[in-house]
């Protein structure tokens, strides 16, 4: 990155912010997408300090991160209005930074401890149906010659192991065990922990069928690149790529709705709490940090509620 400049409006923060971000990616090892997130968020935040003359992170007060978070909300900034979500992320980033600042001297203060994100509504993940699922499914294995193998395979493996997007386009062919007693694959997640998770019959075969019948024709076109998944020119499939082939094979399936990755691994926890899968298992399962991340599974909606109602009580029925 460039020296900061007198023009340059983040400059004030230019220095502790190149050092944060190389922190994050180096040290915590945050994806590039994540990376781009905080990058953009905080250079954001930058800029609203130094609009509002603060010099260095000595300067900066409880008020002024509340004043930033109102701001990114509402885009009184001059910079988009962020979604709650967004919005959400900032504070995150915001708090991450000011606390890194601290630990590493910058400071002695952390003015951004007690600010917290506005409020957000819980919402249900969306899960598809068992029957949306096969239809997805069958749509993928119609895609032309050695693709539709390919598509079949990435699916299954989003699907039976709630994979996500990333997870899945960065395994490698020695992650994949599928010729044990007990198949499985090895997944590295957000900060590349990793976790082992089962894969069922139906993603060993078709994982089988893929890289036996399909990878090696998509592989003589590349460089001998050692991703599962591969485009038409050998190289790893892409997180955009991989979205592209949900998109298709749920248009050839005839599945309504918008279908995304995230979209399979709701699926597949939601399926598998409706089985009887113990919350804590599903945590593992997805990798989640938290156990109250994998309870949002676990909410009922009101239209469910009164269904059960409606035929479980003796005074509900007329």
């Amino acid at each position: 990155m460039a020296d900061p400049t007198p023009e340059d409006p983040e400059a004030p923060f230019q220095v502790e912010l190149t050092e944060y971000l190389a922190h994050l990616g180096v040290e915590r090892g945050l994806s590039e997408h994540t990376l781009a997130a905080y990058r953009r968020d905080l250079r954001r935040y930058a800029r609203f300090l130094a609009r509002r003359g603060r010099t260095g992170f000595g300067e900066v007060t409880e008020e002024d991160v509340a004043s930033y978070v109102e701001a990114v909300r509402t885009g009184a900034d001059g910079g988009h209005p962020l979604s709650p979500t967004s919005t959400s992320r900032a504070v995150v980033a915001v708090r991450g930074w000011h606390r890194f600042a601290t630990l590493e001297g910058h400071t002695d203060t952390d003015p951004a401890a007690a600010v917290r994100p506005p409020g957000t509504t819980k919402r249900l993940p969306k899960a598809i149906a068992v029957e949306e699922v096969d239809k997805l499914l069958a749509g993928a294995s119609m895609a032309e010659g050695v693709l539709g193998l390919r598509d079949r395979a990435l699916v299954e493996v989003l699907y039976g192991t709630g994979a996500r997007i990333s997870e899945a386009v960065g395994l490698d062919v020695d992650d994949v065990d599928i010729g044990a007693q007990h198949p499985s694959l090895r997944l590295f997640g957000k900060g590349r922990k990793e976790r082992i998770v089962p894969v069922g019959r139906f993603a060993v075969e078709a994982l089988e069928a893929y890289l036996v019948r399909s990878r090696p024709v998509l592989a003589q076109s590349g460089r001998g690149n050692s991703a599962v998944f591969l485009n038409q020119r050998g190289n790893p499939l892409s997180r955009q790529s991989a979205w592209a082939v949900l998109q298709a094979a749920a248009e050839r399936g005839g599945v309504s709705g918008h279908i995304s990755p995230h979209t399979l691994r709701h699926s597949y926890a939601t399926h598998l709490l409706a089985g009887g899968a113990d919350v804590r298992v599903v945590q593992e399962l997805l990798g989640h940090a938290s156990v109250t991340t994998t309870q949002i599974y676990t909410m009922v909606t009101p239209d469910t509620l009164r269904e059960v109602y409606a035929a479980s009580h003796p005074r509900a029925r007329g």
